[in-house]
């Protein structure tokens, strides 16, 4: 059995990584709270944007924007994967990648070379270590992430799907469905289909004011920007919930620890009390 000294030195270690997760798990509480916010804030926006998108997938302007345009000889696909710049989140990195990358697998099966775009310290560094080609990446977003920040590298996706280079473009990212529930989920982003952004059946058209092909350039690129924006702010939401019940769980497993080390401390303790006693009885016993 290990000595009482030992014994005090491991619940102190435990107690002071305790008092670590317990504030990490306040901080990470306010900033869920915040980028809850801003994800329910975001949300009525990119459903608009996405419903007039939808509509306009089905219309027929004399112009055709080329994310409208299905590819039939799909040779390349990109994949924009969104993760967080921090661990201790539990396994919120881990499942998104894992879906990431599932899917990376059945394309190259297909015979498509696969492209991506790493928004997150997290993601970048798996796709680097697995070798993959990753055409641009945005690491450091900070605990709120802004528009301008993020055009960059997903301009050069788009760039390259406009140029011929990519034939698809797929973003993934988590979910936030509530505090303890977060879904990975993979969604197609280019070529737009009224299929996929769940428009209303029948063929109609908008009246464009000046031009169709001005207007319908400005919509789709602002469309694909807030896509991209929300599946950030749902993944900034998800990582701070995750984060929360990771240090919650790695506290009370701290309490437990230092409890069971308590009763081994007590025990011990006990035992050298013992010892002491029955040496005093045995020396007295001797004496006598």
């Amino acid at each position: 059995m290990a000595g009482s000294k030992e014994i005090r030195t491991k619940i102190k270690s435990v107690e002071n990584t305790r008092k670590i997760t317990r504030a990490m798990e306040m901080v990470a509480a306010a900033k869920m709270r915040k980028a809850q916010e801003r994800m329910r804030a975001a949300r009525p926006y990119a459903e608009k944007i996405r419903n007039v998108a939808a509509h306009l997938s089905r219309a027929n302007p004399e112009y055709k924007h080329p994310y409208l345009v299905k590819r039939d000889n799909l040779k390349k696909v990109g994949v924009i994967v969104i993760t967080s710049d921090k661990g201790l989140c539990g396994g919120l990195n881990t499942n998104v990648l894992r879906l990431a990358v599932a899917h990376m697998k059945t394309w190259e099966s297909e015979g498509k070379a696969v492209t991506v775009s790493a928004i997150g310290n997290k993601g970048l560094g798996f796709m680097n270590r697995i070798n993959a080609e990753v055409k641009s990446h945005l690491t450091g977003l900070g605990d709120v992430p802004h528009m301008e920040n993020l055009i960059g590298a997903t301009k050069v996706m788009l760039d390259a799907y406009v140029a011929g280079e990519v034939d698809e473009i797929h973003i993934c990212y988590n979910h936030f469905v509530n505090t303890m529930k977060q879904e990975p989920c993979i969604e197609q982003l280019l070529p737009l289909t009224g299929e996929k952004m769940g428009s209303a059946d029948g063929n109609w058209d908008y009246i464009y004011e000046p031009e169709a092909k001005d207007v319908i350039d400005e919509l789709l690129l602002r469309y694909i920007e807030s896509l991209v924006y929300q599946g950030v702010v749902e993944n900034m939401a998800s990582e701070q919930s995750s984060r929360m019940v990771a240090m919650k769980a790695a506290s009370d497993n701290a309490k437990s620890v230092i409890a069971d080390l308590k009763l081994v401390y007590n025990k011990a303790r006990q035992a050298a009390i013992t010892r002491e006693i029955s040496e005093i009885c045995s020396g007295a016993a001797a004496v006598g």
